[in-house]
């Protein structure tokens, strides 16, 4: 039976609030517990999303050796899979299996309330207490109902990455903080022959997000609240979204044949080329300097040029225009898995470990204590933002859930293909969420 349409979630988010609290136990360097736990051999599967060779990769490698280390009786087997085909495909599909991998990526939102309520998901609330109050409210979007389903692991707001050494040949003096600056930088970069924004609409969801930042800045805040709570879309500002979303290709910031790159896979994917010095600037989340630093081919001139700033306000718009879209990354646990499951959830977002994750430049990590890790210039620029943002507003396709987000993310490249309109997009929304 096919995952039906729920209710998405939407938090508010301060870096502040997400590593806040008391201390995590159950820490990398304890001992098992002496009780049922660890008596049996357990295997367990484990599938996420860190498919390409990099430090991400590596990091969950070690991760799942050091567990097997403290608990011989476990042994974790990985499978490392693309998130486009992880979350789009190979996960549902799995899900409605009586063998689905024991833990596996979770974005939370909408996604998460599908798989409660057509029961895939262990419940972890007991278990997890501690843990929760570490994270604080970033584990909400992983609840149904009061109840933990999964536990992030990264959090954080997207932004623009930008090369400062094209700013500078283009004479662009600072980053731009509204879309008039913005439409003033791609015509500057263009002036030097440069491309000025990556894009990787192959994917669907990288060019999605630009309408979702349009929809940020275009939509209240108590709007877009009550569009992932009830999937409804008749406020017109979803509509302006799309207009403005259009009026913004219009200007033609993009690379050649983009609506067929890649999103972050190889050198001659979007942030490939950004990597590599054939683009100025990016639309993407906090994981992204390590996916970066995976395709590009002189990683010390990543380094030296890369620079973040927050997606610039909108003059005359109805919403915020310090909110911000983000997001994070979680596990959850099949409902049958082992309760041995659960206790790798937790090493996972203990301090030592999320202290090594930071240190991977992969991402933000969540619990309270591992914020030190974070030694990389724009990643410490992110979590500023993100600390500094008014409101984050989850990503809508994880917000509004699978069926309402992936017919959205259709809807939404149409325009970019030059096939689609505002008024389809919100169309295809309503249509979804009557399913």
């Amino acid at each position: 039976m096919p995952i039906k349409r729920r209710t998405g979630a939407v938090f508010a988010l301060l870096t502040t609030s997400a590593l806040l609290a008391a201390g995590c136990g159950g820490g990398a360097g304890e001992t098992p517990v002496e009780n049922e736990l660890y008596k049996n051999p357990v295997t367990l599967n484990w599938w996420h999303n860190a498919s390409q060779d990099g430090p991400g990769k590596t990091y969950w490698e070690k991760v799942a050796k050091d567990f097997s280390a403290l608990h011989p009786t476990v042994t974790i087997q990985i499978e490392a899979i693309e998130t486009n085909q992880l979350q789009r495909t190979r996960l549902p599909a799995a899900l409605l299996t009586s063998d689905p991998p024991d833990i596996f990526q979770a974005w939370g939102g909408g996604e998460i309330r599908e798989q409660v309520e057509a029961d895939y998901l262990k419940d972890i609330t007991d278990q997890v207490k501690t843990e929760t109050a570490n994270i604080g409210s970033a584990v909400e979007i992983w609840q149904v109902d009061g109840k933990q389903y999964g536990l992030p692991y990264r959090m954080g707001i997207e932004g623009i990455w930008y090369n400062k050494d094209m700013f500078a040949r283009a004479g662009i003096a600072a980053p731009p903080t509204t879309f008039d600056e913005l439409n003033d930088a791609v015509t500057k970069l263009k002036a030097i022959n440069v491309v000025p924004i990556a894009l990787g609409a192959g994917d669907k969801w990288p060019a999605a997000h630009w309408w979702y930042n349009f929809a940020l800045r275009a939509c209240s805040v108590d709007t877009l609240k009550k569009a992932s709570a009830e999937t409804v879309f008749d406020d017109p500002c979803f509509i302006k979204a799309g207009q403005d979303l259009k009026a913004f290709i219009g200007t033609n910031p993009f690379q050649p044949n983009f609506i067929a790159t890649p999103g972050q896979n190889d050198p001659t994917s979007a942030n490939g080329m950004l990597a590599n010095g054939k683009a100025a600037m990016e639309l993407m989340g906090d994981w992204n300097k390590g996916t970066l630093e995976t395709v590009a081919e002189d990683k010390a001139a990543l380094n030296k040029f890369l620079g973040w700033f927050p997606v610039p306000a909108l003059s005359n718009a109805a919403g915020d225009p310090k909110a911000a879209l983000g997001g994070g990354d979680g596990f959850s646990c099949a409902k049958n898995a082992p309760a041995e499951c659960v206790e790798f959830l937790k090493y996972i977002v203990s301090p030592e470990v999320q202290t090594a994750y930071a240190q991977t430049n992969t991402g933000l990590p969540v619990a309270k204590g591992a914020e030190g890790g974070v030694a990389d210039p724009a990643l410490k620029s992110i979590l500023e933002a993100t600390s500094s943002a008014t409101y984050v507003q989850l990503w809508l396709d994880t917000a509004f859930g699978s069926t309402v987000g992936n017919a959205m993310n259709d809807a939404i490249v149409a325009i970019f293909a030059g096939s689609g309109s505002a008024e389809q997009v919100v169309e295809a929304m309503k249509a979804a969420a009557r399913k």
